[in-house]
């Protein structure tokens, strides 16, 4: 059947039955990892249906395009990135600051590392691609807003420089630490130590906030 024949409530009922939603799942597995190996340009939707294990045809009751299954991929992918950053940053806990930014750094890297070979690819889309693009924009936002949410608390307990804009630097630190993740773990432009990258990276953090009493609690 072709994508012309499904219409827009078709595709909204199918997904809704366990068969259904089970099918979907399959299907944006297998694309996350024929987009892994082939890249979006070369990936094709007859290689997704048949890693899935679906017909060519049934692809289109629940995607219109390559572009839409991709861009579902991408958001699972950038859901997951974020996800440590907040947990571990902004807990409620009496572990250090210290502590907690470093475990946060190490949490993100190794969860880029281990996506690496598709955030390469959806770096890449999202150069001509809006809402991809819009998508990464919205995680750069999110993810600096936990940042400057944290300085505002070490800030309010004496514990970080109280002269730092907590907006703007949340926004460098947090460019510093994507940017630095991309030409590290998917362009391979520097090479070091998981460990040496994590320390060096809360280094720069602990410096850029002046943190003070680093085993202070905030």
């Amino acid at each position: 059947m072709s994508a012309d024949a499904v219409t827009a409530a078709d595709k909204s009922a199918v997904p809704r039955s366990p068969r259904g939603a089970k099918t979907r799942e399959r299907l944006l597995e297998a694309a996350k990892q024929v987009f892994e190996e082939d890249g979006f340009l070369d990936a094709r939707i007859s290689d997704i249906a048949q890693r899935a294990e679906v017909a060519h045809g049934s692809f289109y009751y629940y995607f219109e395009s390559k572009e839409e299954i991709f861009r579902e991929v991408a958001a699972a992918v950038d859901e997951q990135l974020s996800a440590p950053l907040g947990h571990v940053i902004l807990a409620s806990s009496k572990v250090p600051a210290r502590e907690r930014i470093r475990e946060a750094i190490s949490r993100h890297f190794e969860s880029y590392r281990a996506e690496a070979r598709l955030m390469g690819v959806i770096e890449e889309v999202s150069r001509h691609d809006e809402q991809v693009n819009a998508m990464r924009m919205e995680r750069h936002r999110r993810y600096a807003e936990q940042i400057a949410e944290s300085i505002r608390r070490l800030q309010q307990h004496g514990l970080a420089d109280p002269e730092l804009d907590p907006v703007v630097a949340a926004a460098a630190l947090g460019a510093l630490t994507y940017r630095f993740a991309e030409i590290w773990l998917v362009e391979g432009a520097i090479e070091c130590s998981f460990d040496d990258a994590v320390d060096q990276v809360a280094r720069m953090f602990e410096n850029a906030l002046q943190l003070r009493n680093r085993d202070a609690v905030a």
